[in-house]
């Protein structure tokens, strides 16, 4: 029978999930600062939402259960958190496709196409200072690194990530409430990049302990190819 990897996707969902709702304050607290301030709070309603339904998500697929999670929060999210964030899952579940294991290649296509989606819904590129400045160079090092195993490409990545969001602090905001206030949006870091920082380090940290703890998810194994 081939092993699946829906636990593996289940893990990572949950992490996401409970960290942007632990981190609503300080996410809001960032988005105060040239924006509406309300980034934290929509991102956690929404995941509040994920985790409320997430005994009844179609398990099917890893696929099929990461649409039901865009879905979920597409439909449950404010302002454009709602509509980038969840059309980064719904791109994601539709690259996994039907298939019930995932390689890391298989991962880290349907990590592009989640940018892919995001820059469709939100028109941003790389530079305008959001969250892709963290989340694309981030899935770079997750690649480049995939032979070492998922636990180190999964630390280096989240490093990556965290050192990118807080270099946003000196970008000139170009997309978002935040690009009205011009020059002003220079010295503070995007929230969504930030947010994608402190998320890939929690799912680092998660896929160690869950690995080292229940031994369904081997830290040392090597990510096929």
């Amino acid at each position: 029978m081939e092993h699946s990897s829906l636990p593996a996707v289940e893990l990572v969902v949950r992490t996401i999930a409970e960290t942007a709702i632990a981190n609503e304050t300080y996410f809001c607290q960032l988005d105060s600062v040239v924006g509406d301030g309300d980034f934290g709070y929509s991102l956690a309603r929404g995941f509040e939402k994920v985790l409320e339904g997430f005994d009844g998500f179609d398990r099917s697929s890893p696929g099929a259960f990461l649409k039901k999670i865009g879905l979920t929060i597409a439909s449950r999210v404010g302002g454009t958190s709602g509509p980038i964030w969840g059309t980064a899952f719904l791109r994601a579940g539709t690259a996994a496709g039907t298939k019930a294991a995932l390689s890391g290649a298989d991962v880290v296509a349907m990590l592009r196409a989640a940018v892919e989606g995001i820059v469709a819904r939100g028109g941003a590129s790389l530079g305008d200072k959001t969250l892709l400045d963290a989340l694309v160079p981030a899935i770079d090092r997750l690649e480049a690194d995939l032979a070492a195993g998922p636990a180190e490409a999964l630390a280096n990545a989240a490093q990556v990530a965290e050192r990118t969001a807080a270099e946003t602090s000196a970008m000139l905001a170009k997309r978002g409430r935040a690009a009205y206030t011009g020059e002003r949006s220079i010295g503070s870091p995007d929230p969504g990049a930030v947010a994608i920082g402190v998320i890939a380090s929690r799912v680092s940290a998660a896929w160690r302990e869950y690995g080292s703890s229940k031994g369904a998810i081997d830290p040392h194994e090597k990510i096929r190819q």
